[in-house]
């Protein structure tokens, strides 16, 4: 039987009406941003706005904006308010949320005072519990510049050039040339320049044979916006080269006018040709001097902004120095392991050749393998203040699957003999370099990308906060954090290796450890009897 077209639309109509319930009933969702790019003008203010599908109250979401990296935070927005611990410094203070909209699902970030910077792609996300999902947006930041100035050069090959010049824009605009009826005329060259700002100036050159183009226009247009500025010029016909008799004869009464003009125009401008020397050097050291102070404002700017929120900066190891002091030390030979050479400054670790990598430690169900630890202490504890210290890595560039070294501190009552496990609830708080990967050794084992590999490791200890900080020192960039440590009794620092070829160097701020100066530690405080060290500590990743 064939069912009739009424039947067919009833039919197709129920099997949609099933689809939007089955979305309505479920707790996903999707993002979605402007299709387009995003235009707006330097030194203006933008929008860049995002939606949730279906739309939903999004108050309680997790919401954030960032550029090409989800730690290169634009704006944060969690727990019902603005989050400004993760924001990069640039977008302090000119970013907010436009949130009128927030319980239809739609929000917006307002960015003021649009910089060439800002110009490029950018990411909304959102989340709700474990879902989230997020979208692409194109911000193109527009700079108008200059009108163009168009410059008769002289006669060049059988032709006059002429010279287009302009600044102030951005993106790169397109240079055109024209003569009187609209006909374009193809540069000879073009050259540009990108200032300080990423504002480019442009310089267009044209040769122009033919006598009958007299007038001739230059426009440059901006290629996203299509705004255009024009200029143009008139040449008179008895510039163009010509090839006749009276051609040495024109030139001799051309050089002979010029000659004239010269000298009158010399005669003029002799007297006061003086004074506009002085006046221009004057206001070249004055424009100088301005950029300079500006330039320094913004550096102090930013540096006022970290120092104000620098425990939550973990991205600048250089400004978080000025945090704490830096201490030199040397290694107590009493607390080696036999099988670890010590240099003569005491500040160098190695192993001894010919040891054996897997020593008589037996095998335990926690650590996977009989493996032998061969570790040494700082010879005098750490004191109760911020401070830190560098320690240098040297490994061949192929180092074998024995490979091993630890640094970082121990409690004195840590258990360093026969076996033992480096973790915080044994009382050590380490970062680990095993068979080419950095790991953390929690009570579940956390592996670390790195962008580089580590030669050189800062280590903070800020005491107040309980927390200890690695870094690595060839880029700034954080590694690991470990937060809420008790401090109870004397902490010392603390080394282990393994490995032929692989040494650990303590090294002193002027980068010669044979420089370190004598570090003298405050009196270390001792509360035994108001901790409890059985209690693994928080630890914190910002990678």
């Amino acid at each position: 039987m064939v069912c009739s077209p009424d039947f067919s639309l009833l039919r197709d109509l129920f099997l949609i009406l099933l689809f939007k319930m089955s979305m309505w009933g479920s707790d996903s969702f999707s993002v979605t941003g402007p299709s387009e790019p995003i235009v707006a003008m330097l030194g203006a203010d933008t929008v860049l706005p995002c939606r949730v599908y279906p739309a939903m109250n999004v108050e309680s979401m997790e919401i954030r904006w960032f550029r090409n990296q989800f730690s290169e935070a634009v704006f944060v927005y969690q727990n019902g308010m603005e989050q400004v611990g993760e924001q990069l410094v640039d977008f302090k203070g000119r970013a907010e949320l436009v949130k009128d909209y927030i319980t239809e699902g739609r929000v917006a970030v307002r960015i003021h005072s649009l910089r060439v910077s800002d110009n490029g792609m950018y990411k909304c996300f959102f989340k709700k519990g474990t879902d989230f999902e997020e979208a692409v947006l194109e911000l193109k930041v527009i700079g108008l510049g200059s009108d163009p100035r168009v410059f008769l050069v002289g006669p060049e090959d059988g032709g006059i050039r002429l010279k287009c010049t302009g600044k102030g824009w951005f993106p790169q605009p397109e240079v055109q040339w024209e003569d009187a009826k609209g006909e374009k005329i193809p540069s000879v060259s073009e050259d540009e320049i990108q200032d300080d700002d990423g504002l480019f100036q442009i310089e267009a050159s044209l040769i122009v044979r033919d006598s009958s183009k007299t007038q001739v226009s230059c426009s440059m247009k901006n290629p996203f916006f299509g705004q255009e500025q024009v200029e143009t010029i008139f040449i008179p016909e008895s510039f163009f080269p010509r090839p006749s008799p009276w051609k040495a004869a024109f030139v001799v009464i051309l050089v002979i006018l010029g000659i004239s003009v010269g000298a009158i125009v010399y005669l003029t401008l002799k007297e006061r040709r003086g004074k506009k020397k002085l006046s221009k050097i004057k206001g070249e050291k004055e424009k100088e001097s301005k950029a300079k102070e500006s330039l320094e404002r913004e550096l102090a700017k930013r540096k006022a902004l970290y120092q104000q929120d620098w425990r939550k900066a973990q991205l600048y190891a250089d400004w978080r120095k000025e945090q704490f002091k830096a201490v030199a030390f040397t290694l107590n030979p009493e607390t080696a392991h036999p099988n670890l050479v010590l240099s003569e400054n005491k500040q160098r670790i190695s192993l001894k050749t010919n040891v054996p990598q897997d020593g008589d430690t037996p095998t335990h169900e926690e650590q996977g393998e009989s493996e032998a630890i061969f570790s040494v202490l700082g010879e005098k504890s750490l004191t109760m203040e911020r401070q830190y210290w560098e320690v240098e890595v040297n490994m061949r560039k192929e180092d074998g699957p024995a490979t091993r070294w630890a640094l970082g501190i121990c409690s004195e009552t840590a258990k360093r003999e026969g076996w033992f496990v480096e973790r915080p609830e044994k009382h050590f708080w380490v970062l680990i370099y095993k068979e080419g990967e950095v790991i953390v050794p929690t009570s579940q084992k956390i592996s670390l990308s790195l962008r580089q590999q580590l030669h050189r490791i800062g280590v903070f200890l800020d005491w107040e906060a309980k927390n200890l900080s690695f870094y690595n020192m060839a880029d700034g960039s954080h590694i690991y954090s470990f937060t809420d440590i008790a401090f109870c009794g004397n902490f010392f620092p603390y080394f282990s290796l393994r490995g032929t070829g692989t040494s650990l160097t303590i090294c002193s701020t002027s980068d010669h450890p044979e420089n370190c100066p004598d570090s003298s530690p405050k009196t270390s405080l001792t509360h035994l009897s108001s901790c409890d060290t059985s209690v693994p500590q928080e630890s914190n990743s910002l990678l």
